[in-house]
């Protein structure tokens, strides 16, 4: 896209106001208090203008992650759902497997451009990512790694600064 159809294309986007999002810490081991990710993520949301209407650490089970995904999903202030953990290859690691079977449509991209930015930065590692996003019900949901590192940029490089736009491609007429 040219440069200035790019910006004229951000600024159309930037009339939406605060989205509200969910946080959701995927742990067998962490706790409110030492869930430095989750922390991170938060504080990010408020930085960039934008509201945290939910927070929970959710141990990384199946049933339990479909609950709370399902109780963030009917919340009517929560655009955004945003969780990290679990998206790894092991046994336990099930929120990949949760949130893509409830997924109405799956945005390709975020995780493929997830893997790409983190192969940039920790190489032939990032293969084991499951990061994934897409739309459930008109709203936009994210699974990250649990690690800072990986959240860190997620958030930076590729949520936040979408968010809006996503949020109005989902809501125009």
């Amino acid at each position: 896209m040219p440069e200035s159809s790019f910006r004229d294309h951000e600024r159309a986007v930037g009339g939406v106001g605060p989205l509200g999002f969910a946080v959701i810490t995927l742990s067998d081991t962490r706790t409110p208090e030492t869930d430095r990710s989750g922390r991170w993520i938060r504080e990010a949301v408020v930085q960039a203008g934008h509201a945290v209407v939910r927070y929970r650490v959710v141990r990384d089970e199946t049933e339990a992650i479909r609950a709370e995904l399902e109780a963030a999903l009917a919340d009517p202030a929560v655009a955004v759902i945003v969780t990290n953990g679990g998206t790894g290859i092991s046994r336990r690691d099930c929120a990949f497997r949760v949130i893509t079977e409830v997924l109405d449509e799956r945005l390709e991209g975020f995780g493929e451009l997830f893997r790409m930015l983190s192969y940039q930065e920790i190489g032939s590692a990032a293969m084991l990512s499951r990061a994934v996003g897409g739309v459930v019900r008109q709203k936009v949901v994210f699974a990250l790694p649990g690690s800072t590192a990986a959240v860190r940029l997620g958030m930076e490089r590729l949520i936040l600064p979408q968010a809006a736009h996503l949020y109005r491609e989902l809501h125009k007429e």
